[in-house]
Order: C-alpha cells, then sequence, then structure tokens
C-alpha cells in the first residue's frame, strides 16, 4: 500500500545555489517526490513530499553530497 507523506528536513544548506544542486541531485534519483527548500526558515527545511518517502534514504544522499540533514520531529 503506498501512502502520501511528507518529511521535512533540518539542513546546513545555506546557499540558494547550494539548494538548487541538492534539488537536482535529489530529483533524478526521487522523480515522483515534489521537494524545495525553505532556506529562509532558521532550520533550513528541505520538504519532501510524495509516495512511500524514505526518510532514510533523503538523508543519505543529502549527507553523501556533503551536508547535514535530519528529520524534524
Amino acid at each position: 500500500m503506498e501512502l502520501h507523506t511528507v518529511e521535512i528536513f533540518r539542513t546546513n544548506v545555506r546557499q540558494k545555489r547550494q539548494a538548487r544542486v541538492l534539488l537536482n541531485i535529489l530529483a533524478k534519483q526521487f522523480p515522483m517526490f515534489q521537494i524545495n527548500f525553505d532556506l529562509e526558515d532558521c532550520d533550513k527545511i528541505l520538504r519532501v513530499e510524495g509516495k512511500n518517502v524514505r526518510h532514510e534514504k533523503i538523508a543519505e544522499l543529502v549527507t553523501g553530497n556533503g551536508y547535514c540533514c535530519d528529520v524534524l520531529e
């Protein structure tokens, strides 16, 4: 059963350029998800929405590219 979920992550992405690079990487790996950053938020939010979002995979990809990425509870 597929569940529509939204995962919110705290990151250390500071610049729009960094966010665009990560968004391109994430979009290639997860084309079926809606993904965006809110760099105005103090937690530099990464928001991922879609069916069966696996927060471990998202965090692994972001950290693998040199950024911190933790699920906000």
